[in-house]
């Protein structure tokens, strides 16, 4: 059995934040990732439309990582923990292995909640993976070359938070470039009174009204009651149902906690929320246990937003406390530096802190696409992504697109008929080669 000082769970924000801190004191550290890369979940939505290639935002967590000698990355998914023993079973392409730790960090993410009507997932799209965006990716090329009439050309996005808008704005800007904004319908249900509900005021104002003049059209006040195959039901705040044309329904309105949480409050004796969420210790230990640490969207502390920097800040603090930078049992405190939304080109909206200015429109898009440039992996995979960007905002490329296409001529056999090569030339792909949310300042 392998023995390490601490294992990290998870590759996300939260678990490379923590490896990094851990490296500044040479802690020999042991990272588990069950796909293997970093994941910019805020980009998966310009995945999903065309805007960047994907290989850009899910870069090799150990390249990520090459540099930090003291921290080795593997590839596996945990299923057990013995907190007893404080050993970590896992599986990995090889096998059931196990690895014994002094200190345990578990930051492992979220799953998508449908609110009881898990049956809903197979007839929605998701945006948690790449997988997802991917897989959206291929049904928004082939809505787009669907005739007219064709319900595929309804889309319905659930819930107007972040991912919600962002994904409704590229959709209208996608249409509206590409197609002149004909026979694309793009519905964006919310249940809150407001889209973007957690900023309110001037921000939700401005931000509807961007969507609106942009063609989508903004149902709040409403629940989705059912979802079948070609049509949404929904409610209304009157209590009327009425059915909603859909072709592609993208879900974006809850989550709950990864099932690893289950597994870590069995071990630990930590209670849960009502989704799942393990309800840490102010100093981000879990149960009576002094040396395991959760944090980020598996976790709920006094009803932080499930946000990156939320998730950076608490990696950084439960290695710090590990390592002696801060004492043991040091309460977590969130430093607020902001949260921000892309709408559509060009077009953001920034909640500031401190009682700052909140910012829109011109200012507030660049802002965005500052810090999310900022916060990406890699120099190679910020130069590629900006130059994706100007290819896509300022002229008429879509070169995610492209991607796609490189991905059907790999293998021309699975999902072929969801892209065709008139569908890819009418969007704008491009054939560049490969170059060298929302996202708060953390």
């Amino acid at each position: 059995m392998r023995n390490t000082h601490v294992v990290v769970i998870g590759s996300g924000f939260g678990g490379l934040a923590a490896a990094k801190q851990l490296a500044k004191s040479d802690i020999e550290t042991t990272l588990i990732s069950a796909n293997g890369e970093h994941l910019f979940q805020p980009l998966l939505y310009q995945v999903a439309t065309g805007v960047v290639d994907g290989a850009r935002i899910a870069p090799p967590i150990a390249e990520v990582l090459r540099r930090k000698r003291t921290v080795d990355v593997v590839t596996g998914y945990v299923t057990a923990v013995d907190a007893d023993r404080k050993v970590i079973t896992y599986a990995t392409a090889d096998g059931i292995e196990q690895i014994r730790y002094t200190y345990l960090i578990v930051a492992a993410g979220a799953a998508q909640a449908y609110f009881g009507h898990d049956e809903w997932a197979e007839r929605t799209f998701a945006l948690k993976t790449l997988d997802d965006a991917k897989a959206l990716r291929a049904r928004v090329l082939r809505a787009f070359d669907a005739p007219a009439d064709d319900v595929l050309r309804d889309f319905v996005i659930v819930g107007a938070g972040a991912t919600g808008v962002e994904v409704a704005g590229q959709l209208a800007e996608l249409a509206r470039k590409h197609h002149g904004g004909a026979d694309v319908r793009i519905n964006l249900v919310e249940g809150a009174g407001d889209v973007l509900p957690v900023y309110g005021g001037k921000l939700s104002d401005f931000t509807r009204a961007t969507l609106e003049k942009a063609g989508v059209n903004v149902l709040t006040d409403t629940f989705v009651t059912a979802i079948d195959d070609d049509a949404v039901t929904v409610k209304g705040k009157d209590g009327a149902e009425r059915t909603v044309p859909a072709g592609t329904v993208v879900w974006s309105a809850g989550v709950k906690a990864n099932p690893l949480a289950g597994i870590i409050a069995e071990a630990t004796g930590c209670e849960t929320d009502r989704a799942g969420r393990l309800l840490v210790n102010r100093d981000l230990t879990v149960g009576g246990r002094a040396d395991v640490f959760a944090l980020g969207d598996m976790t709920n502390l006094n009803n932080l937003p499930g946000q990156s920097p939320v998730a950076m800040q608490q990696g950084r603090h439960a290695a710090d406390i590990i390592r002696g930078a801060r004492g043991q049992g040091t309460h977590f405190s969130y430093l607020d530096k902001g949260s921000m939304a892309m709408i559509d080109t060009p077009n953001a909206v920034i909640e500031a802190p401190m009682n700052l200015p909140k910012l829109t429109g011109f200012v507030a898009w660049v802002g965005w696409l500052a810090v999310h440039l900022y916060y990406l992996a890699g120099m190679g995979n910020r130069i590629a992504v900006l130059r994706d960007w100007v290819l896509a905002f300022v002229g008429k490329a879509r070169p995610g697109f492209a991607e796609a296409e490189r991905e059907r001529a790999v293998e021309p056999a699975a999902g072929a008929e969801l892209i065709d090569e008139a569908a890819s030339a009418d969007l704008g792909v491009t054939g560049l080669p490969d170059g060298p949310r929302n996202v708060p300042v953390a």
